[in-house]
């Protein structure tokens, strides 16, 4: 496992650690082969780090999202906390939406409906040439006097990255005077090429500057990485007599601080769980659960045996796997006979594309293809046990048409046609309305929590009877729609043929 630095304020990128690509096309057990866990790069000159994979580098990028707003849906959502986005006042456009989910995840965990706490400085022209860390200083002084919060995260953004802006002094000068954490955010988007390392720039600041450092373990407490999905893990933790911490969004500066005293780290997409997991374990010796995610008989199974291996509960991880066993099986065998014969299509983040396809097919469902928005060829943990593509590779069978594009919807008309599934499964929805106007059904994950554990597949496969139910009218919005693309792009077969001519064309110069 590569040491974590918590010297620097700055977390290393996830391409810089992980290998991670945004770009590439084959099928899943060919991914899986190219990544594998150690077995080094790829040999085609792209470097002699290893685990690095060749990746597809298109001309362009049609819209996807960066670092700081994943800072923003992050720091932004510690209850009693404020998030200050250093930045021009677009930067800050994702509040409303953020804001609206926000108060749905609070209202599905039964908390106390609010609205987020956040500010911007509002950079101007001016600011670019004459710097903005004044204007950083009051907007700290006004959340303080505003709100009284137990923490005040900064986040950066690409206009304080161009300016130089030197937020480090100001927090630290602010923090001593305030006596609560004031925490710098290094989250410029365009110093990673995806979004998830600002998950690593939020969980790098709460270990460096929250986290007690001289914890007092609490034996049956469980960190649990989440967003803002239902609350599912209590009572399938208490089943272990295990109570749940869940971080980092809808907690509290509280929760935040006893991360350190837990007996294990648990979470439900090895994409955003990856680094604080292996902070807390290298820092404090909270061990991180490793495991399979939980997804399907294979997946929860393991990992549920594993969390009681780690806090020593094994007979009641047993008796709880054998009930549910027998719970679910004979309603997953009636959803099986009902979905006979149905083909889906998975379009989510990286593991959690994994775990949704693992469910998929103990539904009986085919799955040929699917889209993720990046791939990390490893974890921070560097454990076999959490290479969740091997796992469904190994488990569940080959996907022949998996592909890793970062939300660029000029491919994903072409990714649908090479396998016209009955429905996609989807958690943001930029890309559901492409495919309805080809008659093709979504089910926008909004609850990231829906398809986990035993009960998930259930949930899972409700859900894909109910949007099927709608596909009539899908097909009739097809049939009254155009799609905003040139015949000759319609009828291109690769949609990845743009990155592969410009990659020959990069090669030749």
């Amino acid at each position: 496992m590569k040491k974590i630095n918590l010297d620097t304020p700055v977390v290393e990128s996830r391409e810089q650690r992980l290998g991670t690509i945004i770009a590439w096309d084959g099928k899943a057990s060919e991914l899986s082969k190219e990544s594998a866990y150690g077995r080094g790069s790829c040999g085609s000159g792209c470097g002699d780090k290893a685990r690095r994979l060749c990746e597809l580098q298109g001309p362009f990028t049609q819209g996807s999202v960066c670092s700081e707003q994943m800072v923003e849906c992050q720091a932004g959502n510690v209850r009693d906390a404020v998030l200050i986005q250093h930045s021009p006042i677009g930067c800050g456009a994702g509040q409303v939406i953020y804001n609206s989910i926000y108060r749905n995840g609070l209202a599905m965990r039964n908390l106390p409906v609010e609205n987020l706490r956040l500010i911007c400085t509002n950079l101007q022209e001016s600011d670019m040439v004459f710097g903005g860390v004044d204007k950083l200083e009051q907007s700290i002084r006004d959340a303080w006097e505003r709100n009284h919060p137990k923490a005040i995260f900064i986040g950066t953004s690409c206009a304080t990255g161009i300016i130089g802006d030197d937020i480090d002094s100001v927090a630290s000068r602010l923090e001593a005077e305030l006596q609560i954490p004031v925490i710098p955010l290094h989250c410029e988007g365009f110093k990673s090429k995806h979004w998830s390392t600002g998950f690593d720039a939020t969980q790098h600041g709460i270990v460096r500057q929250i986290v007690r450092k001289n914890p007092k373990k609490q034996e049956d407490l469980v960190n649990v990485i989440n967003l803002w999905g239902s609350d599912v893990f209590t009572p399938m933790l208490a089943e272990l007599g295990l109570r749940v911490n869940y971080v980092v969004d809808m907690a509290t500066v509280e929760d935040l601080e006893q991360l350190s005293e837990a007996a294990a780290t648990v979470g439900f997409c090895h994409t955003l769980s990856s680094y604080l997991g292996a902070a807390l374990e290298q820092q404090f010796g909270v061990p991180e659960i490793k495991a399979p995610q939980p997804y399907g008989f294979a997946g929860t199974d393991a990992w549920i045996r594993e969390l009681a291996r780690v806090t020593h509960r094994e007979e009641l991880a047993e008796a709880y796997i054998a009930k549910e066993h027998e719970r679910v099986k004979p309603q997953l065998e009636e959803l099986r006979k009902q979905l006979k014969g149905k083909k889906g299509y998975v379009a989510t983040g990286s593991a959690y594309a994994h775990g949704l396809i693992a469910v998929l097919r103990e539904l009986g469902i085919e799955v040929d293809g699917s889209l993720v928005f990046h791939h990390d060829p490893i974890y921070d943990s560097q454990d076999p046990r959490q290479d969740s593509l091997s796992h469904l590779v190994d488990n569940y069978g080959d996907v022949p048409s998996f592909s890793v594009s970062n939300r660029q919807q000029y491919q994903f008309y072409g990714l649908l046609q090479r396998v016209k599934p009955d429905f996609i499964l989807i958690r943001h929805n930029g890309l559901a309305p492409l495919a309805s106007r080809l008659g093709i059904p979504a089910a926008p994950l909004g609850d990231e929590h829906h398809a986990l554990g035993y009960q998930g597949m259930l949930n899972l496969g409700e859900t894909i009877l109910e949007i099927l139910a709608h596909k009539k009218f899908h097909e009739d919005l097809a049939a009254h729609t155009r799609l905003p693309y040139k015949r000759e792009w319609l009828d291109q077969k690769d949609p990845f043929i743009l990155a592969r001519q410009n990659n020959s064309l990069h090669t030749e110069e």
